[in-house]
């Protein structure tokens, strides 16, 4: 039962953050907000054009049969760079979605860095 209310708490704390940096950041057509999500098997990410509320592109480890590591979030962001390329996105708001920028998520970041994406 503790377990329980230590995981509410936990995601509580999350989308309390989440909604803070929301408040403070939005994305546009020339720049769109990146938003990641990362469970406990997969990740996916979204580039959102909040201004008309549309995604531009979006990417998710299960669709690629990946799980969540460092590893796979360097190939997820690989993958997701050649479509914000191919949509002609070269810069993007990053919205790390009320993680820590740690483990998994920086490497996320760094590897769209690393694939000509400024963030």
């Amino acid at each position: 039962m503790s377990r329980a209310k230590d995981l509410a708490k936990k995601n509580s704390l999350r989308i309390k953050r989440k909604k803070r940096v929301r408040g403070k950041i939005s994305g546009t057509a020339s720049r769109p907000r990146v938003t990641v999500f990362k469970s406990n098997r997969y990740l996916s990410a979204q580039a959102v054009n909040d201004v008309e509320g549309v995604t531009l592109a979006s990417v998710n480890s299960k669709a690629m049969n990946l799980n969540v590591s460092k590893e796979n979030a360097t190939k997820v962001a690989a993958t997701f760079a050649e479509s914000l390329k191919a949509a002609n996105i070269t810069e993007v708001v990053f919205d790390k979605n009320g993680y820590l920028y740690h483990g998994v998520v920086a490497a996320f970041a760094d590897a769209l860095r690393d694939n000509g994406i400024k963030l």
